[in-house]
């Protein structure tokens, strides 16, 4: 997918916000962690990815019911929906100095179209060795959901069915959409936000 971006200015991919507060001492040691002295940029984000991926569970699949939204709350409680994940991979990513994004897809809430449709987030990242931008999902894996890390071609969490009235957004935003945020911020329980509260389309 060729992509489009928000801003021209690189430096906006790398700023912190209440959402994405890279400068948390958590995320900041996490982000040592991971990054292990001295790791090659393109082994980091791989790491970060995984991290967030595999140990951040997704609210729905644990069926939990707190809602996170601030990198740093995703962390501390290790749960989170999409929105909150790809903020967590964002500030891991800017901690390091990696220019990282947020980018969305519409997709059906369940498995055909009549369930409605729900706006799904992903993250995008600069590779400054490679001179290119590549689309991560850390929404994390389970039966029918194998997204990977890969420079090549997409390994992502869901494929867009057209016909579904699905769509891929080309665009990768520096801060999160206000839409996620909105919701993020005005529901208490996440099983109830998910399945009835989730923005339709940006």
């Amino acid at each position: 997918m060729i992509l489009q971006f928000e801003s021209d200015h690189l430096n906006d991919y790398l700023s912190e916000s209440s959402e994405i507060d890279y400068s948390n001492a958590a995320i900041a040691a996490l982000a040592d962690e991971l990054y292990e002295g001295g790791r090659s940029e393109l082994a980091y984000i791989q790491a970060a990815f995984e991290y967030v991926r595999d140990r951040v569970a997704h609210s729905w699949d644990i069926q939990g019911s707190r809602v996170t939204c601030a990198a740093s709350d995703v962390l501390h409680y290790g749960e989170g929906i999409c929105y909150a994940k790809s903020h967590l991979l964002c500030a891991l990513l800017r901690n390091k100095g990696i220019p990282a994004g947020i980018c969305y897809q519409r997709l059906t809430l369940g498995d055909t179209p009549d369930t409605g449709h729900v706006i799904h987030a992903l993250n995008a990242v600069y590779i400054s060795s490679l001179n290119t931008w590549i689309r991560l999902d850390a929404r994390g894996n389970k039966a029918g959901v194998d997204a990977q890390f890969s420079t090549e071609e997409e390994r992502l969490a869901f494929s867009i069915r057209d016909h579904y009235g699905e769509i891929d957004y080309r665009v990768v935003h520096a801060a999160p959409h206000p839409s996620t945020i909105a919701v993020l911020k005005r529901y208490t329980d996440v099983l109830d936000m998910y399945l009835n509260r989730l923005p339709e389309q940006l």
